[in-house]
């Protein structure tokens, strides 16, 4: 339940608005007469509601009960055994370096956090940080200038971070410059929730924080990197793998 309180920490304000409104929304159907207006209001009160609810258990589904933070699934696309340098990047939230660190102590793990993401100046960022602190050896990182060698990184994960890069133009370059640092045959291990329908019913208007599949596409190709897998995490997000072919 850690990571569904920090949603609901993050969100809290969204939250209660969406508790007033449907509150609301009850009251005033008890001043109207006609009754089509009283069960319009009341059906839209108890559909924002069961929105907050819905949103939520997808948050505890996606965050605290599937592989998104373990990574275990990676064992038949990653040989750690063989991997040497990674880069993990997060948007100010890094529940996985330290577990990384546990599990493959022989890699020389460099944590980056996105400068300038969305939630660097939320008011719920120094909670999370306290839950899980920021990895000692963490460097910023501005995700079109990658302060890496060429040819010098074995693989590159990005759990929940890589939507936080809103312009499209800066999205090309990452790409450009992961392709220009990776390895032959390295791997980019992006995690993320899409734009698409199963997350427009939980999240609502939430959806529209992540990119679509199209917009992912448009995003890695011209760096030349190649999509060699796209599987489902859970209902709601999905694991791109993207090679340095």
């Amino acid at each position: 339940m850690k990571i569904t309180k920090l949603v609901i920490l993050f969100n809290y304000k969204k939250i209660l608005l969406g508790i007033v409104v449907s509150l609301f929304l009850f009251i005033l159907s008890f001043q109207l007469d006609s009754a089509v207006f009283v069960i319009l209001l009341r059906v839209l009160g108890i559909l924002i509601v069961l929105n907050i609810i819905a949103s939520l258990m997808a948050s505890y589904i996606l965050y605290d009960t599937s592989d998104l933070y373990e990574l275990n699934d990676l064992k038949h696309d990653i040989d750690w055994n063989a991997t040497e340098n990674a880069i993990l990047i997060h948007a100010s939230f890094d529940p996985l370096s330290r577990r990384l660190e546990e599990k493959y102590p022989h890699i020389e793990l460099t944590v980056c956090d996105i400068y300038g993401n969305r939630h660097e100046d939320e008011s719920g960022i120094e909670v999370s940080k306290k839950i899980f602190p920021p990895n000692p050896r963490e460097i910023r990182i501005s995700p079109d200038q990658l302060p890496f060698e060429d040819n010098s990184q074995d693989v590159i994960l990005a759990v929940t971070a890589l939507h936080e890069i809103l312009d499209h133009e800066k999205r090309v370059l990452f790409f450009k410059e992961a392709k220009r640092i990776l390895k032959k045959g390295g791997l980019i291990i992006i995690s993320e929730q899409f734009r698409d329908t199963t997350n427009f019913i939980f999240f609502n208007i939430g959806a529209f924080h992540f990119l679509s599949w199209k917009q992912w596409k448009s995003s890695i190709a011209p760096s030349g990197l190649k999509i060699i897998g796209n599987k489902k995490i859970t209902p709601f997000a999905n694991m791109l793998i993207v090679e340095n072919n």
